[in-house]
């Protein structure tokens, strides 16, 4: 039996929210909350296979270390701009 689009949501969130490092957890369970109900299901697709990189492979390519892979592109466009200033170093004041 295949998983209904809605356990596979929840599945992709739940696989955003636990990953190895902090800030992955911060930056993909705020893209999943905002953006999962809305995607295609090629998009999700994709995600899911995403989501089976390494976290330093995806904050890598988030932090511009290096290029983002074609066919993540569209997604890591959408993570990159929402993560935009999730990752930029606080202000001292």
């Amino acid at each position: 039996m295949s998983e209904t689009r809605e356990v596979r949501i929840k599945r992709l969130h739940m696989r955003s929210i636990r990953r190895g490092i902090k800030e992955m957890d911060l930056i993909l369970t705020d893209y999943a909350t905002r953006h999962l109900p809305n995607l295609s299901d090629d998009e999700l697709d994709v995600y899911d296979s995403l989501l089976s990189e390494s976290d330093h492979d995806i904050y890598g390519w988030i932090t511009k270390q290096w290029p983002v892979p074609e066919r993540y592109q569209p997604i890591m466009s959408v993570i990159m701009a929402d993560a935009e200033g999730l990752t930029k170093p606080a202000i001292r004041l």
